[in-house]
Parts: structure tokens; sequence; C-alpha cells
């Protein structure tokens, strides 16, 4: 192997310089008819690199660089390391291995620099020719930083290409690498860009352990992404939690960024009814999403927008974050409700006072899972983080004031998340946020005794959803349309039975009086007239129903049918032959269920209950209506 002098390694270290510089810095300032003109000459500079390195190593003059096609490689396996790498432990390389590795370096980000100047079979080609290259060295404190490095960017590569099997090859075993060295070895090793640096540039032992611990951040990061996209969910959230944790310890975080992650992060947990995880990851969101604006980390630091752009950026990231709360205490009051509810949808008290004898115990055992669980935040952060948490229950509210509590904070979610997603600009999210307001009144109306008060929070429900609903255009905005119409007509149907549970509480229904007959009228053809819209909006233009209901209406459209039917029999007349009509109505609804069912017997799962309540009726209505046939003729 030929020798080098100091002037020969000097040049060799200031090009290697040059090149950083050019791709991380003045990269920036390039222009965008020239995006990528500092790339191309850190490029010639790398590759100046590499012929001096192979020069040095043969003899034989300029060494190769040359760019193939897209080559795959090896499948079965994807990516491993032989056992050799690891077998005498992670001593140092001979000098042969120490080149091998500063040529491998080079192929390394020769590799980067072709990827991000879209030359992806060529990226790929140098990075592969850095593997082949790391072949002839043992893992070591010298190359072991490499050895994860050229496996991320490969696991990245791929994923781009939706290869998502082989990206998660390379990703796994730059995991392994990092592991078992920590266990054999463990000492902060050589970072790459020390390969090519004077010995007073050095890094200290902090900042090698700090870049090395990034690297492999980074491979739990597009690991938490393959497992994503493999459909593996509890494995992606474990390696996205790890990543977060990490990435606040390390102070390498955009804030807004992190803390959307995070507040993402909790609606997976939610939709597992892990709550206490739910509430950390928002309550970090929140205290984190507070540093926007200030710079805590490098990676901030390369943020460049306008500052009006950044305040708008921020309030719509807040607001996102205010919505993912929003989830959080809707899902939690809904599963308490299911919790709770008995066979016909009320309040079960006896298991009310089991659960809340249990509650104690429960509380107790909180604190040690907490302390089992894997928590955010340094010093500086844990108590912000903690004092968030404790405005809202983890546990299932078990009684209307521990359910109002988890309802107020929704509630003042809902307002600081429409201040930003305003009907202005924002309609369909807008909507959203207010249906979502309308079943937090629904959830806390569950638990609310007082069938007046409970009435009122069903009122409530109208008032924000009944104007919104006649104001949109029926042609752009058809299925929010629909979505609000059985909304609607389900809250008025709910009012109307709360006020009969009342009246009848009262008197038997021949004495109501007036005012409540008038009210209870009301309610009911409110509803009806809602579900009625509802069924309308799927007629053809010629105004003809579809015989044959698509999947996603199949069984809103029958439950519509029957609420119809329903209504129409409740409604209260003095005159005979509105009775006659209504009951006619009523049968002609729940005829249409029983004869839909018939004809699609396959889909009649879909309204099981319903569909055994019509064929009743269907069988008694008729007797009643001849009743009344009867009555009117006498009288006549």
């Amino acid at each position: 192997m030929a020798s080098i002098n100091s002037d020969e390694w000097r040049a060799i270290c200031d090009k290697f310089t040059n090149a950083q510089n050019l791709t991380e810095i003045e990269s920036r300032k390039d222009p965008e008819n020239d995006p990528f003109r500092s790339k191309y000459k850190a490029r010639e500079l790398l590759r100046e690199i590499y012929c001096s390195l192979k020069s040095l190593e043969s003899g034989d003059g300029e060494g190769d660089t040359g760019e193939s096609g897209d080559q795959r490689p090896p499948e079965q396996p994807v990516d491993g390391l032989t056992e050799e790498a690891f077998s005498r432990g992670f001593s140092g390389d001979s000098p042969a291995g120490q080149r091998a590795a500063q040529l491998g370096a080079v192929e390394y980000y020769l590799g980067v620099n072709h990827v991000d100047t879209e030359e992806l079979s060529a990226g790929q080609e140098h990075l592969m020719n850095c593997i082949k290259l790391l072949e002839k060295c043992r893992v070591s404190p010298e190359n072991v930083s490499l050895f994860i490095h050229v496996r991320n960017q490969l696991g990245i590569l791929w994923a781009g290409r939706d290869e998502t099997e082989i990206a998660q090859g390379f990703l796994e075993t730059a995991e392994s690498i990092y592991q078992r060295y920590m266990q054999e070895d463990g000492t902060p090793p050589t970072d790459m860009t020390e390969y090519f640096c004077a010995e007073e540039n050095l890094l200290t032992h902090q900042e090698r352990n700090k870049k090395f611990e990034l690297a492999y951040t980074h491979t739990m990061y597009y690991l938490a992404q393959v497992y994503k996209n493999l459909g593996q969910t509890e494995r992606a959230a474990t390696y996205c939690h790890s990543t977060l944790q990490r990435q606040l310890q390390l102070n390498q975080f955009i804030p807004m960024e992190w803390a959307l992650n995070a507040a993402t992060l909790s609606q997976y947990y939610i939709t597992k009814g892990r709550y206490m995880e739910g509430r950390h990851c928002l309550s970090a969101a929140t205290v984190i999403s507070g540093l926007a604006g200030e710079v805590p980390s490098e990676a901030a630091a390369q943020e460049s927008e306008t500052e009006s752009e950044r305040r708008e950026h921020l309030r719509q990231k807040r607001a996102e974050i205010a919505r993912c709360w929003i989830k959080y205490c809707l899902n939690l009051l809904q599963d308490a409700k299911k919790l709770l509810e008995d066979n016909i949808g009320e309040l079960d008290t006896d298991h009310q006072d089991e659960l809340k004898r249990a509650r104690r115990q429960e509380e107790e055992e909180e604190e040690k899972e907490r302390k089992s669980a894997l928590l955010f935040g340094s010093e500086d952060t844990f108590d912000s983080i903690a004092s968030v948490e404790e405005k809202v229950l983890c546990l299932f509210p078990l009684d209307f004031m521990e359910a109002r509590a988890v309802f107020l904070v929704g509630q003042n979610y809902v307002t600081q998340a429409k201040e930003y997603f305003q009907m202005d600009g924002y309609v369909t999210d807008h909507i959203e946020i207010l249906q979502d307001h309308s079943n937090l009144f629904r959830a806390l109306a569950f638990f609310e005794e007082d069938l007046e008060r409970r009435c009122k929070m069903h009122k409530r429900r109208v008032d924000m959803l009944e104007p919104i609903c006649n104001d949109l255009n029926a042609q752009y905005y058809l299925l929010i349309r629909r979505q609000l119409m059985f909304e609607l007509a389900e809250t008025y149907n709910e009012m109307m039975d709360l006020k009969l549970t009342l009246a009848n509480k009262q008197a038997d229904t021949q004495s109501l009086d007036n005012h409540t007959i008038k009210k209870l009228n009301h309610l009911c053809s409110s509803s009806a007239k809602y579900y009625q819209m509802f069924l309308d909006s799927m007629c053809s233009p010629e105004g003809k129903f579809p015989e044959h209901l698509e999947e996603e209406v199949l069984r809103p459209a029958l439950v519509a049918r029957f609420r119809v039917a329903r209504l129409h029999s409740k409604l209260i007349s003095s005159s005979p032959t509105v009775q006659l009509e209504n009951l006619n109505r009523a049968l002609e609804n729940y005829k249409y269920v029983v004869q839909y069912c018939e004809a699609y017997p396959d889909e009649a799962a879909a309204v099981e209950t319903e569909l055994e309540l019509s064929k009743e009726m269907v069988g008694l209505l008729p007797l009643k209506i001849n009743r009344l046939k009867a009555r009117m003729a006498v009288n006549n």
C-alpha cells in the first residue's frame, strides 16, 4: 500500500470539508434554475478524494466511480451482517480495513449526493459499494456509525420505491448492529466525518455519542414508517414513541413537528383504549408546541419561512392539536358510556356502583403503571407535561360530575379549534368540529339523570347543527348534509322520547295538555322531516328512490324508514282523518323494511332488530287501521 504524507492528507481533509460545506450550507443558496449546483461541485470533490484514496491503496491511479443501472440487492436475505463481523469483538481494524472504511465513507457520501440530486439508481450503486467495502471490516468503534448510516440510507431509498420489505431488511440490520455494539462495547464511536479530519478538529466523546445516538434515532423513525406501511400498527407506535422520546433527550427536534407527531400518536392509543398514554402524548404535544418560536435545536434553525407564514403555520398546527384533544375527550366519554349502559342504552346504576368501588384500587395502581410507561421529557419539561395531564382524567368517568369535567376540557378545545378552522375557508373541518361538539353533548347527556336538563343538552346540539345543515349547498356537500340530516333526525327523536317519558310520568297520554301535545308533535314531525330529507337525498333527479341500496347507506336508509314509521305512529291528533293518514304512512314504511329484506335476504342482518319490529307492526297496524276506519264510518 502506498504511503501518504501530511500535505496529501491535508489536501484530502480540505476537500472533504469543502464538500460538506457545499452540501450542507451553500446548497441552500442555490438558484431555482440551478438547484443542485453546489451538490454537483461537492460530488466532484468527493470523486477526487476517492481517486486519491484508491491510488494510495493500489498505486494504480484513478479508481472507479462508475454509475451503472438500477441493480437490486439480494432480497433473501435483504440485508444481513455475518457473524464474522462481530466474532472477535470490536477491536480496531487493520490499515487495509481502515482504508476500506474510508473508501466506504466516500461511497456513502456519493450515494447520498446522487439521491439528493434525484439520481436514485446511481445513488443506490454507491451505497451498495459502501456495503461491499464494509464486508472487509469488522464492526468496530471506528466504523460502526458508517455501518448504520449506509443501511439507514438504503432503507429510505427502497421505502421511497414502495419496496417496504427490502427497506425493512436494511433498517432492521442497522438496529441489530446498534444493539449489539452497545451490548459488547458501547463507547462513543468515531463519526464518519472524522475519517477526513485533522487531529485538532476531532469530536469530543459527548459529540460523538450524540451523533451516534441520533443515527440510531433515525433508524427507529424509519422503522416506525416501515411497520406502519406493513400494517404492524402496534410495532409502529412503539417505535414512534421511542423516536419522539429520543429526539427530546438529544434536543434534536422541530417543536411543532414533534408536537404534531406526538398528537397523531395519541390517536392510535385512544383507539386502543390506552388513555393514559394518549393523554401523555397530547400533554407533551401541548407543552412542546409552546416552544415553537424559539430555537431549541439545530434542526429548528433550518426553518426559513417568512414571519407571517410562520405565524399562520403555528396557528394551524395548534388547532390540529386541539382537535386531537377533542377526540381524546369524546372517545373517553363514549367508551365510558359503553361500559356503563344497560341493554336498552340507559345508565346501569348497579354496575356504576361496582366500578366506583373498584376505582380506589385502580387509582393506586395508576401511579405504578405511569412509572413503567415510556414517558417523554427531561427534568425541564416533565413537570409542565404533568401539570397539563392533571387537568383531565385518563380513567373512565363514572358519574355526571366526572363526565362534565372531561366535557368542559373538550369544549375548551372545540373553541380553540374553531378559531382557526372557521366556516369561511374550512367548511369541512369546521363542520367536523361542530359534529364532535354535538357528540360531546350527547355523551354527557347519558350521565345526566334529570330528563329536562338532558333534553336541553340535545337542544344545544340542534341549535348548532340545524342552521349549518339548512345553509349548506346540497350539490357540493351532499355527504356532509346527509350526516347532519341523520344526526338532527336522531337528536329530535331522542328529545321526543325524553319528553314523552316526562309526560307519562305526570299523566297518561289521554290527559296530556295541549301545550305538551303540541311540543311532542313538533319534535316528532321534526325528526321525521330530517329522516325523510335524508331518504330524499338518495333519490334520482327524477325523484325515484333506488331499488337497491349501496352498502354505505344500507343500514342508515333502512333505519330511517323504520324511524319514520315509528314517528308517524306516535303523532297525536284529535282528527280521525289525520290519525288514519299517519297510520298509513307508518305502515307503508314498515312494509318497505320488510319487503326490502325479503328481496335482499343477505342484507337483512344489517337491521335485525328493526326488521323484527317491522314485521310485528306490519301484522298489527292493519288491525288498528281497520278499527279506526270502522269508528269513522259509524260517526259518519
